[in-house]
């Protein structure tokens, strides 16, 4: 099993020098000032866990989060984009692959005062430092089309589209918040129901729609390795997008 804690440290080393140099490479060739100023660090997950509480419609950082990034205009930060281990079995949508080759794009939230286009910038930044500094093969990530959202921004980034993924339950242990049945493995030790039924507390399943399915290959010579089919992008059924 991957050793969160260990990736989270290596990947936020070998990237923290890298950031600075990348996001000012391929600018474009007119830039905004406002994107000029935006520049784009790791942070520290209990840093990036309070403002996608925040900020994130979900309010919450799925448990097996390692890796985190922030946007900063001067001091401030404003937004985040997190990396985690991802469902368990995510990694066979391509041959040969094995867990510690990918990574999960968990969330990614920018703050509204943020000039248009940031996404793509910010996540141009990580998605080039990732490949440049990391031995990752390729990152997957989900949109919640029950929230309006298509992945517009990973469309535009050229990540490949491979439909829905299975739809699988949340978990609200009494207090109200949904939480991922990874989130309750790493809080509390356990995901089973009847564990925590025999320990007094009542879960209640959450029902869940299917998610848009994004992969990004950060290695190009593992594209053929895709074990799902390429399909056409999802058209935008909203305006706010997010992941």
């Amino acid at each position: 099993m991957r050793d969160s804690r260990r990736v989270g440290v290596a990947c936020a080393a070998s990237v923290m020098v890298s950031t600075a140099l990348d996001q000012r490479a391929r600018r474009g060739s007119n830039p905004t000032a406002a994107l000029h100023d935006l520049k784009v660090t790791p942070v520290p997950i209990i840093a990036a866990k309070r403002i996608i509480e925040r900020g994130h419609y979900l309010h919450s950082l799925p448990g097996g989060t390692c890796l985190a990034f922030g946007p900063f205009v001067g001091r401030r930060l404003l937004g985040a984009v997190t990396f985690g281990v991802g469902p368990t079995l995510a990694h066979q949508l391509v041959e040969g692959a094995e867990p510690d080759d990918c990574l999960t794009l968990t969330r990614l939230w920018l703050s509204d005062g943020l000039p248009r286009n940031s996404e793509s910038r910010v996540l141009g930044v990580i998605l080039r430092s990732l490949r440049r500094y990391t031995d990752l093969k390729f990152l997957i990530s989900y949109s919640d089309p029950a929230a309006g959202h298509v992945g517009t921004v990973y469309q535009a980034s050229g990540w490949l589209y491979t439909g829905l993924s299975s739809a699988m339950p949340l978990y609200d242990l009494g207090d109200g918040v949904a939480r991922h049945p990874r989130s309750l493995g790493h809080s509390f030790g356990s995901r089973s129901v009847q564990h925590f039924k025999r320990h007094g507390v009542e879960v209640n399943l959450v029902p869940q729609a299917a998610k848009h399915r994004y992969v990004y290959f950060l290695d190009p010579s593992w594209c053929s390795r895709l074990a799902v089919s390429v399909l056409p992008y999802p058209k935008r059924e909203a305006k706010d997008e997010g992941c």
